[in-house]
């Protein structure tokens, strides 16, 4: 009967998404507290930052050595949904674990979500092994691992649900895993909260009626972020292309990127934009006389970490850049400084990643309600604005987002060509899963 076929079903997805959101829960939150230690160490040891670049040195010498296909980081989690290629290694969590943890430890400029993305996928594909799931359900649980990795560890876990749907095909929300992927990122954010880690609060922007007026002032703001999006998506793939085709030895690669992050260290002469940068952004909420170039200042430090090869994500930088150019941009526009803050914060990730529905909601669980109508408005138009391009290029798309016609097939952003206006053209390549993705 139906209703029992329904039954099981369900049964499955709870148990299976439970105990996906378990082993991602438990791996956040000693993800976090690592995290935290290693930052407390560096804000009162500032010189461990001098050796970054031998702490690059080593982690590159461990990743040549032993990293493999592990280096793909998000990439490969992402290319798996769709290809349903070999297992995502289980030593990716541990590996990502660690090098993310030291690249903190040292001062580079990264984030957690690549980490918590990566660590999710390779659990929730060693979970899809263990129970010998088919293709569908293994690419379900995949999904799954990357909203509980998410959810977990920034403590938002509808908004974890909903990324882990929407990053994976441009313009398309696979609602076939939603329920794992809802379960895993709620279980995971239980979890992770019952062993004890607090996740920053951040100030609620005081309520600001849409207007006309307003309406055009986030439009203006829009196109702001779209830009700071495009240059750091662009500065970010060009280091890594430039780097590895210059200096293709890892090691050293890496201690040229940590020597440079240090001689930034060195001219700002602040502390500010190394590691997470949470305070910064924080600080971008309340500050008014917050430094315009504050922004920029984070992005180098940023495209020069991930770029030449350390371990770490691209949110909490993105959130950093955002809130202050948010800070900025309200200040010329005339819009409240800590709403600016905290729609810079996610728009500018929703157009690095392409998901400015998972953005607009991650920043209610962050901030509160008030925020959506202008969260979303700004989200979705600096989304379009910055083209056929991401943070993520095994990111699938189907159809252009402009509405023009389909592609046929979905086309990895890797191998797209991006103008806004204009056409949109393919470079020649494996289309993926070979599906015909509408977008």
């Amino acid at each position: 009967m139906r209703w029992k076929t329904g039954a099981r079903v369900l049964g499955q997805w709870l148990a299976l998404g439970a105990l996906v959101g378990v082993v991602c829960g438990v791996a956040s939150a000693a993800f976090l507290w690592l995290l935290e230690e290693a930052t407390r160490l560096r804000e009162a040891n500032g010189g461990l930052v001098y050796a970054l670049p031998l702490a690059g040195w080593v982690l590159g010498a461990v990743y040549a050595r032993w990293g493999g296909p592990v280096r793909g980081g998000n990439n490969l989690v992402l290319e798996t949904v769709h290809t349903g290629d070999a297992q995502v290694p289980l030593r990716m969590a541990p590996m990502v674990l660690v090098g993310t943890v030291l690249t903190h430890l040292f001062g580079g400029s990264a984030g957690r979500e690549g980490t918590a993305v990566q660590m999710g996928g390779s659990l929730a594909d060693w979970v899809a092994h263990r129970f010998r799931a088919g293709a569908d359900l293994r690419r379900e649980l995949l999904a799954a691992g990357i909203a509980g990795g998410f959810g977990s560890v920034f403590g938002t876990p509808v908004a974890g649900a909903v990324f882990g749907l929407e990053v994976v095909v441009v313009g398309r929300l696979g609602y076939e895993a939603l329920l794992p992927a809802l379960v895993a990122s709620v279980v995971g954010d239980v979890v992770t909260r019952g062993l004890g880690i607090q996740h920053t609060v951040y100030p609620v922007p005081g309520a600001l009626p849409l207007s006309v007026t307003v309406i055009g002032k986030w439009l203006v703001f829009a196109v702001g972020v779209a830009a700071v999006a495009v240059v750091f998506v662009e500065g970010l793939h060009r280091m890594k292309a430039v780097m590895e085709r210059r200096v293709p030895w890892l090691p050293l690669r890496m201690a040229m990127g940590g020597t440079a992050v240090v001689m930034l260290w060195l001219w700002v002469g602040t502390d500010a934009y190394l590691g997470l940068g949470v305070p910064g952004i924080v600080r971008a909420f309340e500050d008014p006389g917050l430094p315009v170039s504050a922004f920029a200042w984070k992005l180098a430090f940023t495209v020069v970490t991930l770029g030449t090869g350390f371990l770490g994500g691209e949110v909490t930088p993105l959130f950093f850049i955002g809130a202050s150019l948010g800070n900025v941009l309200a200040r010329m526009l005339g819009l409240p400084v800590d709403l600016g803050a905290a729609v810079g914060m996610a728009a500018l990730f929703a157009a690095a990643a392409n998901t400015p529905l998972a953005l607009s909601i991650m920043a209610v669980e962050l901030v509160g309600a008030g925020v959506l109508p202008h969260v979303m408005i700004v989200s979705t138009v600096a989304y379009v604005l910055t083209g056929h391009r991401g943070i993520y290029p095994a990111q699938r798309i189907g159809r252009r987002k402009d509405g023009g016609s389909g592609f046929g097939r979905w086309v990895p952003l890797r191998e797209m060509e991006s103008t806004v206006p204009g056409p949109v053209t393919e470079r020649p390549g494996d289309g993926g899963p070979g599906g015909q993705g509408s977008g």
